[in-house]
């Protein structure tokens, strides 16, 4: 049975009831239906959660530039505070890391790990001014979050405002500028388009409309959610955990100036629960989701997929403090592989039944 063959129902005053329409519906109708799975994820999730990011960057560079201004303990914790923040709607993005953040090489711009601190250091080393078209000149890991991480923390928030230079200002103030309009130009590709192109929210929110080409079925759009699903699972169990903790090589775990390598894996799962429940944490469900679309045709499953979100977040929650100590640690040994196995079961519930059901 496929996606458009399902038959939903929506209530008037934002309830959602999913239920069999009558045999005298047209197509038009049910056309209409299924594709608000695919428009209700590119506004309630995708075009929120980068307005969030693209508000939250204005703010981080904000703040680096009143620790340059006003160096001191106060101005120092804004700034790291603000990169904290700015972080979450990053990783609460990383389950769609489709469209323009994937065509115009947004995401290793953004987030490229490990850092290589040799090249970090002589950047701050040269003579060159480092203004904001220097640094997004620069290689993916000379730049983005973790090089900014690298400038306000130090090693395991070691940093303190003595230890800031004038290049070293320089260098933050360049990177936080192009953080900002990086994050910028990738929500205003949704939302607006940028380079004279469509936005990116019509490309998916019209998935099924004749003349569509990048996503000619509603199927097409319900796929690229689901593999943006799938693909974060795969990283967050078997990258982003596996790799330093198989290796015991702290220098490999993301995050890990700032100490903040769980909360981003926690923050991945996330993402991937705002795909599947259709909203944004707090914000109310208004739309059709693929939770309801699930339900819809296997409620247990739904049940199941629901459980084994909260008890991948649970794992996480578990292992101890702080991840590049922890990966070394015998001790710490059964909750991080634990979490893994938590990560690597919801990855196939979604690879086998979710898609079983989603895209039969």
């Amino acid at each position: 049975m496929s996606l458009r063959s399902l038959k939903f129902s929506l209530l008037v005053g934002g309830a959602l009831v999913l239920g069999a329409c009558g045999d005298d519906d047209d197509g038009g109708d049910l056309e209409s239906l299924d594709q608000q799975l695919v428009i209700n994820f590119a506004d309630a999730v995708v075009v929120p959660t980068y307005n969030q990011l693209a508000t939250r960057m204005v703010e981080l560079d904000a703040a680096a530039r009143a620790l340059k201004n006003t160096p001191g303990a106060a101005t120092l914790k804004a700034a790291q505070d603000a990169w904290f923040a700015a972080r979450v709607p990053w990783e609460q993005s990383e389950a769609f890391l489709f469209g323009p953040v994937d065509s115009y090489g947004w995401d290793p711009a953004l987030d490229s790990w490990p850092v290589n601190r040799t090249d970090l250091d002589a950047v701050l080393g040269n003579s060159d001014t480092l203004s904001q078209t220097y640094v997004s000149n620069l290689q993916e890991t000379q730049k983005g979050y973790h090089t900014t991480e690298y400038l306000l923390f130090g090693e395991g928030v070691t940093k303190k405002p003595e230890d800031f230079n004038a290049r070293q200002f320089e260098y933050l103030l360049a990177l936080t500028a192009e953080l900002k309009a990086v994050s910028g130009n990738l929500a205003a590709s949704w939302t607006t388009g940028v380079d004279g192109k469509a936005p990116y929210r019509d490309t998916l929110a019209k998935a099924g409309e004749a003349g569509n080409t990048v996503y000619p079925t509603v199927e097409d759009g319900a796929q690229e959610m689901l593999g943006g699903i799938l693909v974060i699972l795969d990283e967050v169990a078997n990258g982003k955990i596996a790799d330093p903790y198989d290796a015991k090589d702290e220098n490999l775990v993301e995050s890990q100036f700032a100490l903040n390598s769980l909360s981003d894996f926690t923050n991945n799962m996330h993402s991937v629960e705002n795909v599947y429940l259709g909203h944004m944490p707090g914000v109310a469900a208004k739309g059709l989701s693929m939770s309801d679309v699930v339900k819809a045709r296997d409620s247990a499953l739904d049940m199941r997929v629901k459980a084994e979100l909260a008890a991948a977040i649970t794992a996480l929650g578990k292992v101890p403090e702080p991840f590049p100590k922890s990966i070394k640690d015998p001790a710490s040994a059964d909750e991080i592989e634990g979490a893994q196995e938590a990560i690597r079961k919801l990855h196939d519930t979604f690879q086998v039944d979710v898609k079983a059901v989603i895209l039969p």
